[in-house]
């Protein structure tokens, strides 16, 4: 891995201040990386799509319509419970980026994907390797020392957590209380009960709101960190092809209003990408702690990664060989979900410390200065021999049909 190379990409990226979601930085970055990918002896194509970058007020209509049947509900349970389940159904739906219902109301703005297709068709896999460049805001729901506890209590508990997980529900669970209200209970225990849910969609609404009303980081190891290493993982495989493997690059835009860059880039690009023969590897804040691979991932709920890609990468921590990791299972999401919800084999490469705690994440420390070029050189060869090792299986098995 060329660190100085790395770097220099890292601190690029980071000079396109604001790079939000549909913003003119975010459009000046994806120029400067589709010349990198040019200059590096790749195709490379900007697709424009059109996003929808207030994700945080989309949820925040989603939780204010929770609290207002919870109130509606004392008064008319029935229709109560109609608001609550189609909030519910429309929150779940637009969190797995299957279907936009609030957040179509909400204006749209022109981002783009940076895509190098592989340019070997007759080889029996593609794998596309991705990474987003876009921004994310910051807001108080990510100070370091709530993402810290958040981190310790995840430790403690047998099942993933996570901030829209929390929300969802909360919403949910309002459904069967107001499901007894519909069938003539009405005790003092029950209102109490509701109270809890209600309260937390409360704390929600404001935590969104104070995210969308915040500024936008400079975004180094959450996601330039990534972006770099798919770039050097390209030029390296390139270098010394995989025989059996068609390597894509697809570097997103509007990752962080939810995945909706890969959203569009797999809506678009189904019939040359076959589900049966496609692996999405996602890398995505690579700069600091140790390697993890995503067994599991959801902002709703845990949607298992592919099976064959966490074997590969099991057989690879199991060699040592410095390339040690740890599986990670989640409530929180990147782009692999949007392939994975589509049923194509995904997983994500990823580092964090010991109790998957990441500082400065969403904050303004989030600066090339605060990166690790230990945590960056370990992703990189962890992901090449991913790549690697993916490439003797699909010969190993090919060689047995």
């Amino acid at each position: 891995m060329d660190a100085g190379e790395h770097m220099q990409v890292i601190r690029r990226l980071c000079s396109f201040e604001r790079r939000r979601a549909g913003t003119d930085a975010e459009r000046r970055a994806a120029s400067y990386l589709a010349d990198r990918l040019r200059e590096g002896g790749r195709e490379a194509e900007i697709e424009p799509t059109y996003v929808h970058p207030q994700f945080a007020l989309v949820h925040a209509v989603h939780c204010g319509l929770g609290i207002a049947a919870s109130i509606v509900a004392l008064r008319a349970p029935a229709v109560g419970f109609a608001i609550v389940l189609l909030t519910a159904l429309a929150m779940y739906l637009d969190l797995n980026t299957r279907f936009y219902l609030v957040r179509s109301l909400f204006f749209r703005r022109a981002s783009q994907n940076v895509v190098s297709r592989g340019g070997r068709r007759e080889a029996p896999v593609r794998v596309v390797l991705c990474a987003h460049y876009d921004a994310g805001r910051t807001g108080r729901v990510f100070a370091p020392r709530t993402v810290q506890r958040a981190g310790r209590i995840q430790r403690r508990l047998p099942f993933p957590i996570g901030p829209f997980r929390i929300a969802f529900w909360s919403l949910a669970a309002l459904l069967p209380i107001l499901g007894a209200r519909m069938a003539g209970i009405d005790e003092v225990w029950l209102s109490a009960v509701q109270v809890v849910p209600t309260l937390v969609l409360v704390v929600a609404v404001f935590a969104l709101v104070d995210v969308a009303l915040s500024d936008v980081v400079p975004g180094a190891n959450d996601n330039a960190s990534g972006v770099a290493t798919v770039l050097e993982l390209a030029r390296e495989l390139d270098r010394e092809r995989p025989e059996n493997l068609d390597v894509w690059v697809a570097l997103t835009g509007a990752e962080e209003c939810l995945e909706e860059g890969m959203r569009s880039f797999v809506r678009s690009h189904r019939d040359e990408l076959p589900r049966e023969s496609t692996y999405f590897i996602s890398v995505d804040a690579v700069g600091y702690g140790g390697v993890r691979y995503e067994t599991g991932a959801g902002w709703a709920i845990t949607l298992p990664m592919s099976p064959r890609l966490v074997e590969l990468c099991e057989a690879i921590a199991d060699e040592g060989d410095g390339l040690a990791a740890r599986p990670l299972k989640r409530g929180l999401a990147g782009d692999s979900i949007a392939a994975r919800v589509r049923r194509y084999p995904a997983t994500t490469i990823t580092c964090t410390t010991e109790i998957d705690f990441l500082p400065g994440l969403h904050t303004f420390d989030d600066v090339p200065e605060n990166l690790q070029p230990e945590a960056l050189e370990r992703a990189h060869e962890f992901t090449l021999a991913l790549v690697r090792l993916l490439d003797r299986d699909v010969g190993r098995r090919s060689a047995l049909v």
